[in-house]
């Protein structure tokens, strides 16, 4: 704990000046800036966001924040009066070199306008913690930098630092506090939004936890790739039942545009970011993850119970259900997400023929905003033609919990 370090510091310092004349006059000196070193770079390690700032900001609108100075109830007990702690945005580029210079330089220029952007630190009594509680903040405006290459704005890194001047006691040092948040990506329409959200993700995802602000790789493992899509699905849609190994072996085609390939070769591959959010999937008009994006918000608006009860295939491609359903009984059908539209979800089922030939058909996907009007189970049981979930259970048995009124509601 660093209340523990720091009374073993001052325990120290009190033995070395009780033993000064025995030191001599060189060597008592050096004793005591170093002694100064290590208790600067203590207290400045207990500088912490404890709030992180919303890591996809958008102008104009008011957000939250707060850090808390862990040896603040033992170090600011005489001053005067609280200490103010001010927050301002830096690029990239401005971290990276606080980060080079180990936060021993300061900030010479905000690149955004920032409101109410300062905050008593204050002491609890009753807690006995120390913070600034920044709970009206507001971005008015940010100054964009100069982009490498093909950079779009909703790439473009950067940061809250939070920083302060402290005068410690009983020694009366002074000390100049700063820490930064996670990279935030600033946007000022919420167009925006879908494309700083992949920025976030795949920086939270695949950076080293100590790195140059904010540099994380441009290909990851395929698998890590996995690992992570499984793990926001299942936190936006707040499921226990995460993607499985067919999902996987769908969403690799997708992105890597590879029909020939099986699943374990997929396993040694890695995926770049330009096929994540910048490359537009064939014959679409998005990316990968707009994609994935739009099924996130559609399963976590109105397929949340049908997922988790595993009635919805989802993450299969057009080709592989003809070849599921073309030997099924009439009527038989089962659900995936669109591969035309954004955050739709269709049925697909097999037709027979007098003369037993089968045919697949697709009904047009259902939107949040179809769903919204008539639930999916309400709108499955309406359809005649349904008869069987694939493989073999009745339509009923299936689905028959999530019917709601003969007029239906959101699902």
């Amino acid at each position: 704990r660093c209340e523990n370090l720091v009374e073993v510091y001052f325990q120290l310092q009190q033995q070395v000046m009780a033993a000064s004349t025995e030191l001599g006059p060189e060597l008592l000196p050096r004793l005591l800036e170093r002694f100064n070193e290590v208790l600067s770079s203590l207290v400045k390690s207990s500088f912490l966001v404890e709030k992180q700032p919303p890591q996809v900001l958008k102008t104009q609108t008011k957000f939250q924040a707060s850090v808390r100075f862990l040896l603040g109830p033992r170090l600011l007990k005489a001053a005067p009066k609280p200490y103010v702690v001010r927050a301002d945005m830096v690029t990239e580029k401005q971290a990276r070199e606080l980060e080079l210079s180990n936060y021993s330089n300061t900030l010479s220029e905000s690149t955004g306008e920032i409101m109410h952007n300062t905050v008593a630190l204050e002491t609890n009594p009753t807690s006995g913690t120390c913070c600034a509680n920044f709970k009206n903040v507001l971005l008015k405006k940010i100054k964009r930098c100069e982009r490498k290459g093909s950079e779009s704005v909703t790439e473009e890194k950067c940061a809250v630092l939070f920083s302060t001047n402290v005068a410690l006691a009983p020694s009366n040092i002074s000390i100049h506090l700063q820490v930064l948040s996670l990279p935030i990506v600033v946007i000022v329409h919420g167009n925006q939004d879908n494309n700083a959200k992949a920025t976030v993700l795949w920086d939270n995802a695949f950076s080293d936890i100590e790195r140059v602000p904010f540099l994380v790789a441009e290909r990851v493992p395929w698998e890590k790739m996995c690992d992570t899509l499984n793990l926001k699905f299942m936190a936006e849609v707040q499921t226990t039942k995460g993607l499985l190994k067919e999902h996987y072996f769908f969403l690799a085609q997708k992105i890597f545009n590879d029909h020939s390939a099986s699943p374990e070769d997929f396993q040694n591959r890695h995926v770049s970011w330009a096929q994540f959010n910048k490359e537009i999937l064939p014959g679409r008009g998005f990316t990968f993850w707009q994609w994935f994006d739009g099924v996130l918000d559609l399963t976590k608006r109105c397929l949340k119970s049908y997922w988790s009860d595993r009635l919805i295939m989802g993450f299969i491609s057009k080709q592989y259900v003809c070849k599921l359903l073309s030997t099924e009984p009439d009527g038989t059908f089962l659900l995936r997400f669109s591969d035309s539209e954004i955050g739709g979800v269709t049925i697909a089922y097999v037709m027979r023929g007098k003369d037993g030939s089968s045919q697949v058909e697709n009904i047009q996907p259902f939107s949040a905003k179809d769903l919204s009007i008539r639930s999916l189970g309400d709108r499955i049981r309406d359809l005649g033609q349904l008869r069987n979930l694939y493989p073999n259970t009745p339509k009923d048995q299936a689905f028959g919990s999530h019917y709601n009124s003969e007029w239906g509601g959101p699902g």
